[in-house]
């Protein structure tokens, strides 16, 4: 098997592709030959060791894979040998093959392509999650989307969208905009060239219900401050560096901060999140959700991938092909 293997955490460019032995399967397990390698921001926190939790090495990057399956343990018996699946990894999917536990894959509907569908899942289900658990939304309402032009940003659109939330996309340039606007946004601002924090607040009246931050950093703390009334602010990650957010500022007007942490929330609530997956696939299924196709990059091209991602020059979400 290829894959792109990290012998120490450092700098993306200490990556390289190599060639291993192909992993025996367990009990329980399958083998999928990959066809599609979905790419996030955490694979370069965690290949570069700056992820709060650091994986051990030799490390293989990647946690959302699509692909056939190619081989099955004796005791599988919910698929079968050419299926093609979905399977959420964790890590070790930048490669041609991977083996998971047959009760972690999903087999995919026809309406999602293999591009899509390797970069549903991280973006979706934490939106889904965010918005359903940690902070139900109310139709109506008016929420400000940050990075709204990349994959985490994209998917809230979609989804506050579908729930009859009014969007407001802000992102860095008219090509991610344009992205956040196929997606239900009812306005965008430019972050590269307009002030957020006022521009947030004219286009809502005063001040916006929920701001959806998967930035952080001065942005963040800044549009907290277009928060109106009881608004609450969700917190989703700091690509931008973590923000100094002033308790002055949470205790005017009544603004609530919530935190969102799908992942941690996944490995307490296994059989929630099977039903929270498949409500994500039902409404991508019946149209109600459409996720972006992605950018495609060659697995041999993967640590450009991630530094492209990681600068910010991706509209949308970004896929490896083996």
């Amino acid at each position: 098997m290829r894959a792109l293997v990290f012998k120490e955490l450092g700098p993306l460019e200490t990556g390289s592709i190599q060639e291993l032995p192909s992993v025996p399967l367990s009990a329980g397990q399958v083998r999928v030959q990959v066809t599609a390698s979905g790419v996030n921001f955490v694979d370069s926190l965690m290949s570069e060791g700056r992820y709060q939790i650091k994986a051990p090495v030799p490390f293989i990057p990647g946690g959302e894979i699509v692909g056939r399956i190619s081989e099955i343990a004796p005791d599988v018996a919910n698929v079968k040998i050419g299926d093609r699946v979905f399977a959420p990894v964790g890590v070790g999917g930048f490669a041609d093959e991977v083996v998971t536990h047959a009760r972690r894959v999903l087999v995919l509907p026809d309406s999602l392509s293999d591009g899509q569908a390797a970069t549903f899942m991280q973006s979706y289900a934490t939106a889904w999650f965010a918005f359903t658990v940690r902070v139900p939304l109310e139709a109506g309402r008016t929420m400000l989307v940050l990075g709204a032009g990349g994959g985490i940003g994209l998917a809230a659109v979609d989804v506050a969208h579908s729930m009859g939330v009014r969007v407001i996309a802000a992102a860095s340039s008219p090509e991610k905009l344009a992205l956040a606007s196929a997606r239900g946004a009812f306005a965008t601002i430019n972050t590269s060239n307009e002030n957020t924090k006022e521009r947030a607040k004219e286009l809502s009246g005063g001040g916006v219900d929920y701001l959806y931050d998967p930035v952080g950093g001065e942005l963040g703390e800044t549009c907290l401050r277009a928060l109106g009334e009881d608004g609450n602010y969700i917190v989703i990650g700091f690509v931008a560096g973590i923000p100094r957010l002033p308790a002055n500022q949470v205790l005017l007007r009544n603004r609530r901060v919530t935190g969102v942490d799908w992942g941690a929330w996944v490995g307490r609530h296994q059989e929630e999140n099977q039903k929270l997956i498949q409500d994500i696939l039902d409404a991508i299924g019946n149209g109600t959700l459409n996720p972006v196709e992605p950018i495609v990059y060659a697995l041999d091209d993967a640590i450009q991938a991630m530094r492209d991602l990681q600068e910010r020059r991706i509209a949308g979400k970004v896929v490896l092909i083996p």
